[in-house]
């Protein structure tokens, strides 16, 4: 694995005082309407985490079309195990997760889990909630930052599901259009009747361009805790499949500095 066993995060050791502020961890649903940049978003504040050496976990749940091809070369990865092995054992422990983690040739402090090019929700034997409580738990264990980029269509996607009701925090994403409007309230009745405390949800209005206003996002929403704005730069990221490089480029600071806003808030 990819965490450093002298991390801070050894929980016997004495934490020093620090200026900078202290994050504290926990377990972050990546969720919203789609096409809303929930991987995207997923992935840089993952990549923000390990960045300031913070042990990071990145959980990648899309089993209809894998994300993991996504985000970075193959050629960036130690090693490619799925998702799917987990999920697919009758039950999951700290172990059989630490075993199936991917780890990246770049980037101390993170790992990840995910589904492989070429695999769907049918390459492996039904998993259910208890699967899928069992790994969120054990990944609690083995790292404090948790991210979880979880897929739109939760009445069909059991670990995205499972990750909104179990996770500390919900990072709830939304394009500024009629579409993501309707979708998010499309949804709301199936969270109200699983009984998701919506208390721990940040409502954020995602790629925003200069054209588009946000106050009707802002109201159909009910207030908007974070603006995520566009970025031509994150946008060729995207294409490329290289959401794991820096961003450099002037167009993309206000982007940067909206994640980072969003990381000591959520965690810290």
């Amino acid at each position: 694995m990819n965490f450093k066993k002298n991390s801070i995060f050894r929980r016997d050791q004495t934490v020093l005082p620090s200026t900078e502020q202290v994050l504290h961890g926990g377990v972050l649903a990546v969720w919203g309407s789609p096409s809303s940049g929930k991987t995207t978003v997923a992935t840089k504040i993952a990549k923000y985490l390990a960045d300031k050496k913070k042990n990071v976990v990145l959980v990648l749940c899309d089993m209809t079309a894998p994300m993991l091809p996504c985000i970075c070369p193959s050629s960036d990865l130690e090693c490619q195990k799925s998702l799917g092995s987990i999920l697919a054992a009758p039950h999951v422990n700290e172990s059989l997760v630490k075993y199936h983690m991917i780890t990246h040739k770049k980037i101390d402090y993170l790992t990840i889990l995910g589904m492989l090019k070429g695999e769907n929700e049918y390459s492996y034997t039904p998993f259910y909630e208890t699967q899928a409580k069992e790994l969120i738990n054990s990944l609690r264990k083995i790292a404090p930052f948790i991210i979880i980029d979880c897929g739109s269509y939760i009445a069909n996607d059991v670990l995205s599901a499972v990750a909104l009701m179990e996770s500390d925090a919900i990072l709830r994403l939304a394009n500024c259009d009629l579409k993501s409007i309707s979708y998010l309230s499309s949804q709301l009745s199936t969270l109200q009747n699983a009984g998701l405390d919506f208390e721990k949800q940040y409502k954020c209005a995602s790629n925003i361009k200069s054209n588009q206003g946000i106050e009707h996002m802002g109201g159909a929403m009910g207030g908007l805790s974070f603006q995520i704005p566009h970025s031509p730069e994150l946008e060729q990221q995207y294409l490329e499949g290289n959401l794991f490089d820096d961003l450099t480029l002037k167009d993309s600071r206000d982007f940067r500095r909206e994640i980072e806003k969003i990381t000591k808030e959520v965690f810290g």
